[in-house]
């Protein structure tokens, strides 16, 4: 058996479906059922965290009249790294996890790009199959359809000649109608009146097909227009969201467990719309207590000691205080046999943290945050997060969040006075329009406070540092950023504040900050706002062996250069009438531009 081999049979082995087998299904008809593998770039225990993929991989196999099945595959532990890319052992093919069957031979081939600075792994995972990157040098009937989804790609157009769809939004509906539309071509191509397959799938709302758009580009980066080739096609994309009685139940919870780890999402969405945030773009849902704390049994039935809420508003969860009585009791029963249950909380908003909250969750015994599982010390015991973001009220209200200082002096007071909690990670944004110098400095002083006001001789504060980005589909997307480099001098400066602020001793005790470092930062810096140019200069950094995870701005500077691209372009305050992805733009203009009147009123000191 191949190393591949091996390495499936034992992920198998171990894998439990929570909701039951899948019902098999009849592969009627001349074509039979469409293969259809996600392609995962993470290793199996995290691989089962991506609800994206996971959800719909489990929403094909359990839907019986749609003519698919699905498939997954990762990026194994036996597979071999070679600079930039990954190979397989011995020279194998790549294969999924369900039928061993190589990813090359795949009908359909679903890529999640979760962060724009990391949309190079969609070249590797598509090079590590054997499939051609490009869309135009893929045939029809021979290479799989390739599929993007995810916030990723919240602006698709740097790999818009790389991806032959992008669903945008939530693709429970979309990717179904794409299933169906790929079998019925395929099966009888005169049902179609001639019409060519990516028209039809075109025409589905929520999927956005690159090649049939024609940019008119502006020198330097950016366009003039996009437009449609022709008529048939719809000039604009909308994300398309559902309402919460039409979502699964693998939409709210992770499908498969690896019998260690398992977790749920209470809710998706938020019900803040803040002004650099795009969690509050699909409408807010709450999963059905019923749902989760019929998942908490299933967890307990089959020893999962690990409960991840990966939610990132589950403050906003209504029944939070019951489901997590309901995790309670499992951790209970479980310690009777000399077990421990922990639980993972994602995220929190602190101007939503009550007692009640924080009595039930503490009551847990063993419970963290996410980030902070790999990060913290031994002597950490509960974990709360609180994302100020910034440490001037006025900018704080500027961008829409309601988290004043009020609201978080009062989350840490009632950290303290529970007396389970004695880490506080805080969440700060550098490098934002209309920051001073002061506004930084101030971030020092906030966490200094934030530590006196908890108390205690153990408690311990992380500052996680993240640069502005403007998000498309946000109102802040037009917005000038910081360059990346400046941005994490900024980190350097508020570390040394604080420093001074406390003393070297007492710093390196009960303090750390910690920035998202500037490679990353310059590879979202023209992922997030890119046109269709920029796949290419990452296909050349690629190509070229540069190592995507550390490149320097003079690396991309100079890339960029070769396709008569300026970086500096992608840093401005992105005026142009057209964006590079105008067809999937969604912003009402009004309110855009009424943010950006305050925001210029803040800068000029009105």
């Amino acid at each position: 058996m191949s190393q591949i081999g091996k390495e499936v049979e034992t992920i198998r082995a171990r894998e439990i479906q929570l909701a039951g087998p899948y019902p098999p299904k009849d592969p009627a008809g001349e074509v039979g059922l469409l293969r259809m593998v996600f392609a995962i770039p993470f290793g199996h225990a995290y691989s089962l965290m991506c609800n994206g993929p996971m959800s719909l991989h489990d929403l094909i196999n359990r839907t019986p009249d749609l003519p698919a099945v699905a498939e997954r595959a990762l990026e194994y532990d036996c597979l071999v790294r070679d600079g930039n890319r990954l190979l397989t052992p011995d020279g194998e093919p790549y294969r999924s996890i369900e039928s061993q069957l190589p990813l090359a031979e795949a009908d359909i081939v679903g890529i999640s790009a979760i962060n724009a600075g990391d949309l190079h792994s969609v070249l590797r995972l598509l090079d590590l199959a054997g499939i051609p990157r490009r869309s135009a040098d893929r045939t029809p009937g021979v290479h799989p359809l390739v599929i993007g989804g995810n916030q990723g790609l919240a602006d698709p157009e740097p790999l818009a000649d790389y991806l032959d769809v992008v669903a945008i939004g939530e693709a429970d509906t979309s990717l179904p109608k794409l299933i169906r539309t790929l079998h019925a071509h395929r099966q009888d191509r005169h049902l179609t009146d001639g019409m060519p397959l990516l028209e039809q799938i075109a025409r589905v709302p929520g999927l956005y097909v690159p090649s049939l758009y024609e940019p008119t580009y502006a020198p330097g980066g950016g366009v003039t227009s996009i437009r449609p080739k022709r008529l048939t096609i719809p000039p604009a994309v909308h994300a398309q969201y559902h309402p919460v009685g039409s979502l699964r139940s693998s939409h709210f919870l992770y499908p498969v467990t690896d019998g260690t780890a398992a977790g749920l999402h209470p809710v998706r969405g938020c019900r803040h719309t803040c002004g650099f945030c795009n969690l509050g773009v699909p409408p807010f849902r709450q999963a059905p207590l019923e749902m989760l704390t019929g998942y908490i049994d299933q967890l307990e039935h089959h020893g999962v000691r690990t409960i991840i809420i990966s939610a990132p508003t589950f403050t906003q969860y209504k029944h939070r205080r019951e489901l997590l009585e309901h995790i309670q009791a499992y951790a209970r029963r479980a310690e009777a046999k000399g077990e421990q249950v922990t639980t993972i909380i994602g995220s929190i908003r602190a101007d939503e943290i009550s007692t009640d909250y924080l009595d039930a969750v503490t009551s847990l015994g063993d419970f963290g945050h996410l980030f902070t599982e790999l990060n913290l010390p031994a002597r950490a015991r509960g974990v709360i997060t609180v994302a100020p973001e910034w440490a001037s009220g006025d900018l704080v209200a500027l961008y829409g969040k309601t988290m004043t200082r009020e609201r978080v002096d009062k989350a840490i007071d009632l950290c303290r006075e529970t007396g389970h909690v004695n880490t506080v990670m805080l969440y700060f944004i550098v490098g934002a329009p209309g920051e001073t110098h002061a506004d930084r400095m101030a971030v020092a002083d906030y966490a200094r406070d934030v530590r006196a006001r908890l108390g205690g001789d153990d408690a311990f504060v992380i500052v996680k540092l993240h640069q502005f980005m403007p998000k498309p589909g946000t109102v802040s997307q037009r917005l000038r950023m910081e360059d990346p480099d400046v941005a994490e001098r900024y980190g350097e400066e508020i570390a040394a504040q604080l420093r001074s602020l406390v003393g070297e001793e007492e710093f390196g005790e009960h303090y750390r900050v910690l920035t998202n470092g500037a490679s990353r930062m310059h590879l979202e810096v023209v992922c997030s706002r890119g046109d269709r140019r920029i796949g290419h200069v990452l296909e050349d950094l690629y190509d070229a062996g540069t190592d995507l995870n550390t490149v320097t701005k003079e690396q991309l500077v100079d890339a960029l250069s070769r396709h008569r691209l300026d970086y500096e372009r992608h840093l401005r305050h992105m005026d142009d009438a057209v964006l590079p992805w105008h067809t999937v733009d969604d912003v009402n203009r009004e309110a855009e531009a009424q943010f950006g009147i305050q925001l210029a009123a803040r800068e000029s000191g009105v």
